[in-house]
């Protein structure tokens, strides 16, 4: 039987995401920072793109200009989503749209005095690192330089807590130097600024710091080298028993112990913290809520007009350049409706959840309510897609304070009373409840649950534990405290 290759055609419908639509829906999930740098990399590849220059307050500002200040990019009533169907040159009169573009419609936020605040990065310094700091010291001991490349192999093995994770066989196996000149260039190490640096495990770190201590507490480092587990747990009759001293010492040594650094990098590792810049500010004006977007420090974009006039004066001409031309242009609509469809979603999907959050913004986290992105897909007719790009990143300014667009959706517990309770409304009263409880005797999970039952809040012990680790609060056995 012989094989043969045959064509026959066939109908089917398949979803084709043109690259249109690709980018739009790129744009959405971006942050402010990559937006910008989208855009100024677009501007680049792109010469018939071009930044609106910044006019200066009071120059060449018509009173429409004024009039039009703060209020949103758009007023219809529903926004329809990109479907990234056509070129877009023939949906719209872009001639005049271009021209009059203007991306940053909602008021930019200026300076009472109208003068600009220096840059931020004027304010940026290096920040010391652990390796850095350690590498300082190590230059200035008296070591030899056999000691020093050994010091330098252990700085160099320090996780971002100042812990030594690899063995020190492994630099005697690499440099042939004996173990006991490594283990004493550990020892010196250890006493570098800060001090339990270096150290190999928790128990080792502690008892470094508690030898830097005068007079030193013998029951507190002998706690450390043999009872740890009994310390986590906050046994302290047990320990008293086992050292045959009073409770009141055990909690004197207790204390002691607390006050030490188990992370001795903490101080130096960790990631840089970034400013946070809101996209949405929202203000209570006159009793009601207004929604402003934040387009400070986005490019304004127009098309070059120079190309404009080559296009317009070449218009039966087929030549390469003119292609490329148009090609471009294309390019430019694009980016420029797809960046202005960006923020009329954003500007809804915030409106929408300050509709649903109204509660929240007037009396705090404890009046959160219960919400689903379908619910705000409802309300403004967009896919419960669309808003989760939406929300990815992006922050808003409240009165409350400024938090991520994804805080506001809540899965909802269920109460007597038949209404829902956000669960960072129950994650804010747990908090509240365990500030408040006696240290000597915490509120068990199980307790935590009848409490919260006793105000109309239905939940399960192993959901309490589940926030409670969500928070990093400690279990009630290791938040007791002896006083």
């Amino acid at each position: 039987m012989a094989l043969e290759l045959k064509q026959s055609p066939k109908l089917v419908q398949q979803l084709v995401i043109t690259p249109q639509l690709q980018q739009a829906i790129k744009l959405l999930q971006l942050t402010r920072l990559e937006l910008v740098e989208m855009i100024s990399q677009e501007m680049k590849e792109n010469p018939l793109l071009e930044e609106i220059e910044e006019e200066r307050e009071g120059d060449g500002e018509s009173e429409t200009d004024r009039e039009n200040i703060g209020e949103p990019v758009s007023n219809s009533e529903h926004t329809a989503e990109v479907k990234g169907e056509g070129e877009g040159a023939d949906e719209f009169d872009w001639e005049n749209y271009l021209e009059n573009y203007n991306l940053s419609s909602v008021s930019r936020l200026r300076e009472p005095d109208g003068e600009d605040k220096p840059s931020f990065e004027n304010f940026l310094t290096k920040s010391t690192t652990l390796f850095d700091h350690l590498l300082w010291q190590l230059q200035l001991s008296h070591l030899t330089e056999e000691e020093k490349e050994a010091g330098l192999w252990i700085i160099g093995n320090l996780d971002d807590d100042g812990y030594l994770k690899a063995s020190l066989e492994e630099f005697v196996n690499e440099s042939g130097m004996p173990l006991e000149n490594v283990e004493e260039v550990l020892k010196k190490i250890q006493q570098f600024d800060p001090v339990g640096v270096a150290s190999r495990d928790l128990k080792e770190c502690l008892l470094i710091q508690l030898s830097q201590i005068s007079p030193r507490d013998s029951i507190a480092e002998k706690i450390v080298q043999e009872h740890l587990a009994l310390l986590k747990n906050r046994n302290y009759p047990a320990l008293a028993k086992r050292l045959g001293v009073t409770v009141e010492r055990v909690n004197r040594a207790a204390n002691l112990i607390s006050k030490l650094e188990p992370k001795p990098g903490r101080a130096y590792g960790g990631e840089v913290v970034q400013e946070i810049i809101p996209d949405v500010y929202v203000y209570k004006v006159e009793g009601e809520y207004v929604v402003s977007l934040n387009d400070e420090g986005v490019p304004r974009l127009k098309v070059n007009p120079y190309y404009r006039r080559i296009l317009t004066e070449n218009r039966n001409s087929q030549s390469e350049d003119r292609k490329y031309i148009q090609e471009k242009l294309r390019s430019a609509q694009w980016l420029i409706r797809s960046i202005d469809q960006r923020q009329r979603t954003i500007y809804k999907v915030a409106k929408s959840i300050v509709k649903f959050q109204r509660d929240f913004l007037d009396h705090g986290i404890q009046y959160l309510k219960p919400l689903v992105l379908r619910d705000v897909a409802e309300d403004i007719q967009m896919h419960e897609s669309t808003i989760s790009r939406v929300t990815n990143n992006k922050y808003m300014h409240t009165p409350q304070g400024i938090y991520e667009l994804k805080f506001f959706f809540n899965a909802g517990i269920p109460s007597k009373e038949g209404e829902s309770m956000a669960s960072e409304s129950v994650k804010s009263l747990l908090r509240e409840i365990i500030s408040k409880e006696d240290p000597r005797k915490p509120y068990s999970d199980e307790k935590l649950v009848q409490m919260l039952r006793e105000r109309n809040i239905t939940i399960a012990r192993r959901t309490i534990s589940k926030y409670r680790e969500m928070m990093k609060i400690l279990s009630s056995s290791e938040r007791r405290k002896v006083v």
